[in-house]
């Protein structure tokens, strides 16, 4: 058996919706784009939503929003994509990283005001694998220091903390619908705000800067072509109307893993953190760091799609080392589990019978690892 590590969840209503779109031949900047973001506003709970060609785009923009620039300082987590530290350095600013907590592998609120500084003007708390970062305690801190707080929800939509969605604590939050994710619209993603000033700067430089009256070669300031297509909007659509239905898919798909892992000697379990609601972007677990490599390569060798999540952590990428002078150890916990996680097949469709096999495989090769030792160790 061949069990893939993603797969979107699309059927015909997606196809139909996409050739509705090329019968209109109104691809960009249609009625596609605007039921898009009123459905996505709607069902997140938020007064604005403002469609992206990426969440990687839609993570700039909200820094170039809140007017972060040189000699700015935001605070953020090592365990993440590389984006939501980027999107920092694309304004000249300064990504200061803080330890993230062991058991929701999201930043740690407790460690966030030591790192607070006079140049410190926000926040970007990263919601990792499907699970809301603690945002009360986020929330919290950014009110007494003055700071802004951008969410980064890609991997996280529909996300809940405390009841409320991930996403709509901060002053904005981006959502990102890459075919890995929850939902997807091939390459795209979403901006969420309540604050009018934000949704028009956004509104603006996602369209080349152009100005509130839209005309075509008025610009008001710097922009970007950060637009999404009709094409991609009408995916969108049709994904956000199924998203509830998709969100309990694979809530039942991670439930069934962790039934079938629950006993499994060296496997260590995600946790969901008390008042969380997961959405489940990935489904990761945590194996002895030694035989994490071997591990991977004996999965994929019999057709369990696998890989590493998130290694290396950020400030350990090279370039981040050679500008920053980042090295092993500043960031112990988040490069511990990165050194340990490793992520199995896991989408909305995955039959049950694939994930027996994806268990039944990596119990097998757990024993044999075991039995065999690593580089002469006993494990």
């Amino acid at each position: 058996m061949n069990v893939p590590l993603s797969q979107p969840y699309l059927d015909e209503a997606e196809i139909q919706a996409v050739t509705d779109v090329l019968r209109s031949s109104r691809l960009s900047i249609g009625p596609q784009t605007d039921a898009f973001e009123d459905l996505f506003a709607k069902t997140l709970g938020s007064k604005y939503a403002i469609a992206i060609n990426s969440g990687t785009s839609g993570l700039h923009l909200a820094v170039r929003a809140l007017g972060l620039k040189a000699g700015d300082e935001v605070i953020t987590t090592p365990f993440s994509f590389i984006a939501s530290s980027n999107c920092v350095l694309f304004e000249g600013a300064t990504p200061v990283f803080v330890d993230v907590e062991d058991e929701s592998l999201n930043i740690d609120p407790a460690k966030i005001e030591a790192a607070i500084t006079p140049n410190t003007k926000a926040i970007i708390p990263v919601h990792v694998f499907g699970q809301s970062a603690n945002m009360t305690a986020i929330m919290d801190i950014a009110k007494r220091h003055n700071l802004y707080v951008i969410e980064d929800a890609c991997e996280s939509i529909m996300a809940r903390h405390n009841g409320q969605m991930a996403g709509t604590f901060g002053d904005l939050a981006v959502y990102g619908f890459y075919p890995n994710k929850q939902m997807t619209t091939g390459e795209g993603g979403m901006i969420i705000t309540d604050d009018d000033n934000i949704y028009r700067l956004c509104k603006s430089m996602r369209n080349q800067g152009r100005g509130d009256s839209l005309q075509w070669l008025s610009h008001a300031r710097l922009g970007y072509n950060y637009r999404i297509s009709e094409l991609t909007a009408a995916l969108g659509v049709v994904q956000t109307q199924k998203l509830p239905e998709i969100i309990e898919k694979r809530r039942a798909v991670a439930n069934r893993y962790n039934e079938l892992l629950q006993d499994v000697e060296g496997i260590r379990l995600l946790t969901i953190e008390e008042g969380n609601d997961h959405s489940w972007f990935v489904y990761g677990v945590r194996v002895d760091a030694r035989v994490r490599g071997d591990l991977l390569e004996r999965l994929n060798a019999r057709g369990v799609q696998s890989k590493a999540y998130f290694s290396p952590c950020i400030h350990l990428q090279d370039f981040y080392r050679e500008d920053f002078g980042y090295k092993e150890g500043d960031y112990p916990i988040a490069e511990q589990i990165s050194h340990e996680m490793l992520v199995l097949p896991f989408f909305t469709q995955i039959s049950e019978a694939e994930q027996q096999y994806v268990v039944k495989v990596l119990k097998e090769e757990m024993a044999q690892l075991k039995q065999v030792g690593i580089e002469g160790k006993t494990l």
